[in-house]
């Protein structure tokens, strides 16, 4: 399953719809990181806001995604979680290190501007 990656007004734009086998979940890292070194912007969004249900290896592969996306100098933001979500992440001992997130994406969009005008600053 290919997840779109969409550049919008400077920023990657990626939303997970459905649930990912391991492999698609892979595959949607690799998809993620390769977009980074191939274009030009100011940061990423990963909205979840359809994922219902977080096991331990997608939320691994959303945190390590967002910290190789750091390490590759891009700021990102998570979004969309559902309260389910969060609560099944605690209650797994999950967390997800290092990332920030937001509500929706108009917060995660506007969250990203403000950090990038103040690295422009």
């Amino acid at each position: 399953m290919k997840i779109a990656i969409l550049k919008l007004r400077g920023i990657l734009l990626t939303s997970i719809q459905d649930d990912l086998s391991d492999q698609d979940a892979l595959d949607f890292q690799r998809d993620v990181l390769q977009k980074i070194t191939d274009t030009e912007f100011n940061g990423l969004v990963i909205d979840i806001t359809a994922m219902d249900v977080v096991d331990s290896f997608m939320a691994r592969v959303i945190n390590d995604t967002a910290i190789q996306a750091k390490m590759l100098g891009t700021r990102v933001i998570l979004c969309g979680m559902q309260p389910a979500v969060a609560l099944t992440l605690i209650e797994m001992g999950r967390e997800l290190l290092g990332v920030e997130t937001a509500l929706n994406i108009d917060q995660a969009f506007n969250r990203l501007e403000m950090l990038i005008n103040e690295q422009e600053v």
